[in-house]
């Protein structure tokens, strides 16, 4: 029996273009799956200088855009994964975070990894609930 739920997919140009073959947003239902946002200037197509906290404040703000494309806020997210380049920069990173996600935030998983793409020294990416389907 074929699906009839509609999978969607969402692009903002305030954000980065996707540097591969993946969308910047998925929808399903009420369901948003946001690729990973690394600090990259969507002007420039570089990393931002500053360090793991200019670049944590510049993928947030590019997954704020991606969410907003596909009709969902920072606010809706209920799952977060944040990858890091050096788990010491945690403390940095967190402080940043909560700047945008500290009143009821997400669940959130974060783990260190040996490297992320252009050299980024963090990765965020996020699942959202939709309050109306698209659609719907």
């Amino acid at each position: 029996m074929a699906n009839s739920r509609a999978r969607t997919t969402f692009h903002s140009a305030d954000a980065p273009k996707a540097i591969g073959p993946y969308s910047q947003a998925v929808g399903f239902d009420s369901l948003i799956f946001a690729s990973g946002q690394i600090g990259i200037d969507p002007i420039t197509s570089e990393l931002v200088p500053g360090g793991v906290e200019a670049q944590t404040r510049q993928a947030l703000v590019n997954l704020t855009h991606v969410l907003a494309a596909a009709g969902a806020r920072l606010a809706d997210v209920v799952k977060t994964t944040v990858f890091l380049a050096a788990i010491e920069d945690f403390a940095a990173m967190n402080a940043v975070y909560a700047e945008f996600l500290d009143s009821d935030p997400p669940a959130r998983s974060t783990v260190a990894v040996r490297s992320l793409p252009k050299g980024a020294l963090v990765e965020i990416e996020a699942v959202a609930v939709r309050s109306v389907p698209e659609g719907g």
